[in-house]
């Protein structure tokens, strides 16, 4: 076999996987269940455990870890999520101009599913995520709008206003960019900025909640001309640059209980920082983009290509860490010449290690089991953004590589 007939059965093995992991996502409606869903268990809400701080940590954090279902015996429902229904969307808007999907049908159905999972009570265009969850401090209550969420969904409605122009779409997204600045944003001293997660009023130091909500008022100002987006995503963007260590990374923020690094966090921020800059127009963040892209292939894969989940220990692997790895190598390709060769590793490790051809991605894989269990929003969501990705810029590199060869 030469290397066109390789590359194309490659390629066509990626769009087999995006073709069947789609089919999956939407015979099951889109919805499904979370790692994180436990507290939308019927039983366990019946009984006292369920008043208890301690006991809601704890059931969240055995349902999270154990290797096999028991959702449907503790009555958690299959809900559609919308943070999902933001990577569904800018998956199919990618899947649609790869010719994948067949027009823009799909897109505009998930909108109007974005639309329905909305946050009430509040007069902005915000959301939360399909169940309630407890921290370390507070409970966050089911469908509270949150950045996270509310940032991947601005975006997603971004990039549908980007290919068709529909100006409800970026209605929605301003809205939700001043939620961010108006009940979010928060300063302390000359330097100290920051937007607050999971809750307004909490003053979080979590640098991928500044540097994700940071990118989407930049890209909100680049779209809008309102230059009150810009200030307070560059005073956030500095803050959070600025605690970067001199190796390249981030610990997932500076208070003393979350000192980790891990992988999609980075990705997050990486990515977000390439963003920032090209929306703002500046270098300024140029420096710390590049420091952190070279500790970030250095120190979150294993030789074969499968993705670590933290920085200094192999275990576990996690479909997440495998989707974000895609797109972040893919979208930071120009940064390393063996970027794109990475992420094609990643992609074959998955399909070996992680893939059920019923259609649809494993958890983790452990030093001595897997955990088989389909999560739709921290699993095929992910993944389906990621091949689409994948593709996406397989098809802009074939382009490149042509045009070089005409011009030469």
């Amino acid at each position: 076999m030469n290397n066109g007939d390789a590359t194309h059965l490659y390629r066509t093995v990626i769009r087999e996987a995006v073709v069947s992991l789609k089919k999956y996502c939407a015979d099951n409606g889109w919805a499904g269940v979370d790692p994180y869903d436990a507290l939308n268990s019927r039983i366990f809400n019946a009984t006292p455990f369920a008043r208890s701080k301690i006991c809601r940590i704890a059931v969240t954090q055995i349902m999270k870890r154990l290797p096999f279902n028991i959702r449907p015996l503790l009555g958690v429902p299959r809900k559609q999520n919308a943070k999902a229904m933001a990577l569904f969307l800018m998956s199919s808007l990618k899947l649609s101009r790869l010719g994948i999907v067949e027009g823009y049908g799909l897109a505009d159905s998930i909108v109007d599913r974005l639309v329905a999972l909305r946050s009430s009570k509040t007069p902005y265009w915000c959301w939360g995520y399909s169940f309630p969850w407890q921290t370390r401090t507070v409970l966050v209550p089911e469908g509270a709008p949150n950045l996270v969420c509310t940032t991947f969904v601005a975006n997603a409605l971004l990039d549908a206003y980007e290919h068709n122009q529909q100006s409800r779409y970026l209605d929605m997204a301003t809205s939700a960019g001043e939620y961010i600045v108006n009940e979010l944003y928060w300063t302390e001293g000359d330097t100290v900025a920051g937007f607050s997660y999971p809750l307004p009023g909490l003053r979080a130091q979590v640098h991928n909640a500044n540097f994700l909500a940071a990118a989407l008022l930049c890209r909100l100002c680049r779209h809008t001309g309102r230059k009150e987006f810009l200030a307070p995503a560059l005073r956030a963007t500095r803050w959070s640059a600025n605690e970067q260590h001199t190796d390249g990374s981030w610990d997932y923020g500076s208070r003393a209980t979350q000192r980790w690094i891990d992988n999609f966090h980075t990705g997050y921020n990486l990515c977000s920082l390439r963003s920032i800059g090209q929306d703002a127009e500046t270098s300024e963040f140029e420096s710390h983009l590049v420091r952190g892209f070279e500790f970030y292939r250095g120190h979150f894969f294993l030789s074969d290509g499968a993705p670590k989940y933290f920085h200094d220990r192999a275990y576990p692997i996690d479909v997440h860490c495998v989707a974000q790895s895609i797109i972040t190598l893919s979208e930071l390709r120009d940064l390393a010449e063996d970027s794109a060769d990475l992420s094609h590793s990643v992609f074959k490790w998955a399909m070996h290690h992680m893939w059920n051809k019923k259609g649809y991605f494993y958890y983790q894989l452990l030093p001595y089991l897997t955990n088989r269990i389909s999560y739709m929003r921290w699993s095929q969501a992910w993944m389906l953004l990621a091949l689409a990705t994948l593709l996406e810029h397989w098809d802009t590199a074939e382009i490149d590589t042509q045009r070089r060869k005409w011009s030469e």
